[in-house]
């Protein structure tokens, strides 16, 4: 019995267990935004999502699903190229799990006011995007995309969003009217916003500068109270000409008040510089997705 339990297996299981369930609740908001709120007031979205439902405008008969499906098979065969093959199969699995999400999820969410639609829609999209971004794969699409240049540029994943879902919604004003392309711009708007907040909002990392005389003290009090690492390096003021030693480490988004509250209780006119971090790589402290 105490092999059974002891058997390596159970964390793969766990963790299997764990992305599928991201990727499945991820797949079930985006298509509760897509047939709840996109489709019934003629919304398009971005990327191959806004493809498909551009498609299935001209030709309702064609279902948004098998579209989707489609059209993912070039991203697809490049993400075999540029990405591990864990997050290619989690994306092809995300894929199958999103577009049947979209076939079976049959809601009509009664928000009659477009802007509001708009705004709600970009809500729940976002999430789901963003849950399944926190999972080692995708739903495919630009998702691929946005991981490659992640990796590649370290170009944010909304901002890679926001820049294709341009000309896709360039088209829908084109084919359809100008005023349901600009909810849907509000719409995708939000939902880069809400993608990014869910993927790195609270894991985002603090770069943080301190000048103080005082330094020795605060380093002490950070290594032993907030356990992160500090850098010191060699200054000079402009000015007055005088070496002195500035502190640097990177915290957690939770402990930057933790952090003022050493520097205030040492050095009360001390100088700190605090900044957001795109990505941080590192033991401990690094909070890159792991696709």
């Amino acid at each position: 019995m105490s092999v059974f339990f002891r058997w390596s297996g159970w964390q793969i299981l766990k963790n299997v267990g764990w992305n599928l369930g991201l990727l499945i609740l991820g797949s079930l908001l985006c298509a509760l935004a897509i047939n709840g709120v996109l489709i019934p007031h003629r919304f398009v979205s971005g990327g191959f999502t806004g493809l498909a439902l551009v498609i299935h405008y001209l030709f309702p008969f064609s279902p948004v699903a098998l579209v989707y499906i489609l059209a993912n098979v070039p991203l697809f065969i490049a993400g075999w190229f540029f990405i591990s093959r864990r997050f290619f199969i989690y994306s092809a699995i995300g894929m199958l799990l999103f577009a049947v999400a979209v076939a079976w999820v049959d809601v009509d969410i009664p928000v009659q006011d477009k802007l509001l639609a708009a705004l709600l829609a970009g809500l729940i999209q976002g999430v789901g995007s963003g849950i399944i971004l926190k999972s080692v794969g995708s739903a495919g699409g630009t998702d691929i995309l946005s991981v490659i240049l992640l990796q590649r540029f370290s170009i944010r994943l909304g901002t890679t969003v926001l820049g294709f879902n341009i000309l896709v919604l360039s088209a829908a004003a084109f084919l359809f009217s100008l005023e349901d392309a600009l909810y849907t711009l509000i719409y995708l708007y939000v939902a880069t916003k809400i993608v990014d907040l869910v993927v790195t909002g609270l894991s985002q990392r603090k770069a943080v500068f301190i000048i103080s005389p005082d330094w020795e003290k605060i380093s002490a009090r950070i290594l032993r109270e907030i356990h992160r690492g500090v850098t010191i390096l060699r200054g000079q003021g402009a000015y007055s000409a005088r070496e002195q030693q500035i502190l640097y480490t990177v915290v957690t988004f939770q402990e930057v008040a933790t952090l003022k509250q050493i520097v205030r209780k040492e050095d009360p006119n001390a100088f700190v510089v605090v900044s957001d971090t795109t990505e941080v790589m590192g033991h401990r402290i690094g909070n890159q997705p792991h696709w």
